[in-house]
């Protein structure tokens, strides 16, 4: 390795003694919980300058970001301090496509992930999984399903507890696993795909030019690319012969939803269990993961030594809302934070939040809406004397 060099290579970290470096994930803490390279610390590019101490100074530092562009800024700064700093080139996406020369048999690893939904995490996910397609009718006998693959670990773990409740028969649907390619980097492409092929997940992928459109929208151009991907993935699974598509958000994601909607919205809203689509007649979207945990997904991923991509966007890198430098923290994220704060003083807070939206008493409410229109309390106020 030339010591003038900033970036290093997978190969040349593989010529190193493991204890003479240190990895560093120079990521915020939103895209580091999507996962990281083993034995790496996490230290937002942010923090680094009063954090560094935290760093060894008898080793070289390796950091990495997403694809290794801001990891060099990172690496420049720690030089001028001092430390023996390098930017790991291609990032955590670099890490995970060497991966794939690696992996074991996707056979094997498909049944070790499928035998750790039926036991070690049959309770925390299969049966909620269950429960939640049981409690909200998520699906009716002769249904086709377009299961919706973004490339995440939400995503991937529903392909597989949908195998697995297909398996027991009670019900007889069909599935059709889709994935729509928006206009992912090279990269991103290849993570998605070899995860399929490692999880025995037979995918259909199809292209749109969905981020070539929005590339130029400054304001909310990660909402308005989810709303046009949606409206593909509606397209093409009508296309398929599917009538519904599932989605896989999950417990967390309705909690943040419902706390965004009140601080940032100004209005008292869910993410529903299901929907009937307003512009593709006879569609339904489901959302059959609603009842489960974030905090058991990670834990199922990392039991099976699984790694996905936080963001398939092309753009991860410089988007407002993924950027390590926290000027463009999501609100999602904000949320996310707020409540793991609030949990510290009151542990069931989360629970509370969820089923806030399921005891909503009119009687008590100023205004609300329904199906378009809306009802003053004074509307009634003099009746109810």
């Amino acid at each position: 390795m030339n010591e003038g060099c900033l970036e290093i290579t997978w190969q040349d970290l593989e010529e190193l003694q493991e204890g003479d470096y240190q990895l560093v994930d120079i990521r915020g803490a939103f895209s580091a919980a999507y996962g990281v390279i083993p034995e790496a610390v996490n230290i937002p590019q942010e923090e680094l300058s009063e954090r560094v101490q935290e760093l060894p100074e008898d080793k070289k530092l390796i950091l990495y970001c997403t694809r290794g562009m801001f990891s060099r800024d990172a690496a420049e700064e720690l030089r001028d301090m001092g430390y023996d700093a390098y930017s790991l080139e291609g990032g955590y996406n670099g890490w995970l496509l060497a991966g794939m020369k690696k992996t074991e048999d996707g056979q094997t690893r498909a049944e070790k992930a499928q035998k750790s939904i039926q036991k070690r995490f049959r309770r925390e996910l299969l049966s909620k999984f269950a429960r939640a397609v049981r409690e909200y009718e998520l699906i009716r006998a002769g249904d086709r399903i377009a299961v919706c693959i973004s490339g995440g670990k939400d995503s991937m773990l529903m392909a597989k507890l949908f195998e697995e409740l297909k398996s027991h028969d009670k019900i007889p649907f069909e599935l059709v696993f889709l994935v729509m390619d928006p206009g992912y980097s090279e990269a991103n492409r290849l993570v998605i795909e070899n995860n399929a092929r490692l999880l025995n997940i037979p995918v259909t992928i199809f292209e749109s030019d969905i981020f070539e459109a929005v590339y130029d929208v400054e304001k909310s151009p990660c909402y308005l690319c989810a709303r046009m991907r949606r409206g593909h993935l509606y397209s093409k699974a009508k296309e398929l012969g599917c009538n519904k598509i599932a989605l896989g958000h999950h417990y967390d994601d309705v909690i943040e939803t419902i706390l965004m909607g009140m601080l940032y919205g100004g209005q008292i809203q869910t993410m529903m269990p299901k929907l009937h689509s307003t512009n593709f007649e006879g569609m339904e979207l489901i959302r059959p993961m609603y009842l489960i945990r974030e905090e058991d997904i990670k834990k199922w991923r990392d039991y099976n030594e699984l790694t996905f991509i936080q963001c398939a966007c092309r753009f991860t890198d410089t988007c407002t809302t993924c950027r390590p430098d926290g000027s463009g923290i999501s609100k999602r994220m904000e949320v996310k934070q707020l409540i793991a704060e609030m949990k510290k003083v009151n542990p069931f807070v989360e629970g509370n939040i969820f089923k806030s939206v399921e005891n909503v008493n009119l009687d008590t409410v100023i205004e609300y809406k329904k199906q378009g229109k809306r009802y003053h309390f004074l509307e009634q106020y003099e009746e109810r004397r």
